[in-house]
């Protein structure tokens, strides 16, 4: 994995015009990598210290850097470099993936790829600000902001979210209006659409995004959708389901009962096809279904939502396309929230830059947040030692306390170490 970052960290064209060319671009970015992929502020200041004592650091071992820059040089170095160079490996790490047979259980509802898309924003300020923020007016002040758009696989169940290449929404050349989340959703559906199997992914999104032109969109490009679907937002899909509940079998329904691990669950389930999007002409037909869910001991509602969907429903097909439908707030729980509160920091300023440097971190954030994943997939030794140290701060803890005070050759041996220092072998 981390050599198809390097190949595109060393394929970035030289901007530096003098001759204070001391510190390679590639170095400059995997040294911040290396920071984020072990959540540790002062990894490359640790190495320079072991450089000086031993000789040797864990900074060139581990990730291939050959001169170690300091933190001013690394923001000078990278923010002229447009985040779009490093979209390539996140979707070499999703090939190697898939090409291994991980990616199986996240294969859901018609067997595809469940992908949640969903936007944050990680930096606001009122001073600091750089050509690709959005500028919004309040109380007659510039407030300026940066916001990505985020895209994931999901799976029903799992912790486990795998990041793909993530869309800023920043200015657009040649567009006067600021960008948005709906903008960016359909540069990204264009660009990665070639990625994936034809009818191979479906795309999840919440409520704002449940429109035509975006559902238009997708179908063009081969690819399933589940979205949110709410009634003050569909008023016409709505009054057609209100009507169709008058013909026999028009709206079908049926109740499962689930254990939720505490207490029994009453789900059920409500659906209609071909039902329209809404009023005027060339109008696009989707399939709607609900879900409502009660507490069979004391009747009480727990959930409900609704969502439209390209996907065939059936008594079958309806619960799989609920489970995909509720696995997009996945993109907030166990990607947002990780990234925000577990260790990552991604709303901490690491530099903003003139240019592209805070777009360009990000990226390497959000890489360095797949590495761990797509290692937790494929490595059983990972698994083990993850598995062992229990609570993520433990086993962040342990890769900063090793790193600083031991060197490795490279991380087969700095993995070997630690499953053989819990004694996780054969006994």
């Amino acid at each position: 994995m981390l050599d198809s970052v390097v190949r595109c960290l060393k394929s970035i064209p030289e901007h530096r015009r003098g001759r204070n060319i001391q510190y390679e671009i590639a170095d400059a970015g995997l040294g911040a990598f290396g920071v984020f992929f072990l959540q540790s502020p002062s990894f490359l200041a640790y190495q320079r210290h072991m450089e000086r004592r031993q000789g040797r650091n864990n900074a060139r071992s581990l990730f291939g850097v050959e001169k170690i820059p300091s933190d001013p040089q690394i923001r000078n170095l990278l923010d002229p470099v447009d985040p779009g160079h490093l979209r390539a490996p996140f979707w070499e790490i999703y090939g190697q993936l898939q090409a291994g047979d991980h990616l199986r259980g996240y294969r859901q509802v018609g067997k595809t790829l469940l992908c949640s898309l969903d936007g944050t924003q990680y930096f606001a300020s009122r001073r600091i600000s750089c050509p690709n923020c959005t500028v919004r007016i309040q109380d007659e002040q510039e407030h300026y902001a940066h916001t990505v758009l985020a895209a994931v696989l999901v799976k029903p169940g799992s912790k486990h979210v795998i990041a793909l290449d993530p869309e800023f929404i920043t200015p657009q050349d040649g567009h006067d209006k600021q960008d948005c989340e709906q903008e960016a959703i359909k540069r990204w559906v264009k660009r990665n659409a070639s990625h994936f199997a034809s009818w191979g992914v479906t795309v999840l999104t919440d409520d704002l995004h449940s429109h035509q032109p975006l559902c238009a969109l997708l179908l063009e490009q081969e690819i399933h959708f589940i979205m949110t679907c709410k009634p003050d937002s569909h008023k016409t899909l709505y009054e057609e389901v209100e009507l169709l509940t008058q013909v026999e079998d028009a709206v079908q329904s049926q109740t499962c009962r689930r254990w939720n691990g505490r207490y029994g669950e009453l789900h059920t389930y409500r659906w209609a096809e071909r039902v329209p999007l809404r009023t005027g002409a060339e109008v696009l037909h989707v399939n709607w279904c609900e879900v409502t869910i009660v507490r069979e001991d004391t009747g009480r509602q727990t959930y409900h939502s609704a969502w439209i969907t390209s996907h065939e429903l059936s008594e079958k097909t309806v619960p799989e396309v609920v489970a995909a439908g509720r696995a997009h707030w996945k993109v907030e729980n166990e990607n947002f929230n990780v990234l925000k509160n577990r260790g990552y920091r991604l709303e901490h300023n690491y530099g903003h830059g003139k240019q592209h440097l805070s777009t360009f971190l990000l990226s390497l954030l959000l890489l360095a947040f797949l590495f761990h994943t797509a290692l937790h997939l494929s490595s059983d030794r990972y698994q083990a030692i993850r598995e062992e140290l229990g609570p993520r701060r433990t086993f962040f803890n342990d890769l900063r306390a090793l790193t600083r005070y031991m060197y490795f050759d490279g991380w087969d041996a700095m993995l070997e170490f630690m499953y053989e220092q819990l004694e996780l072998g054969p006994g």
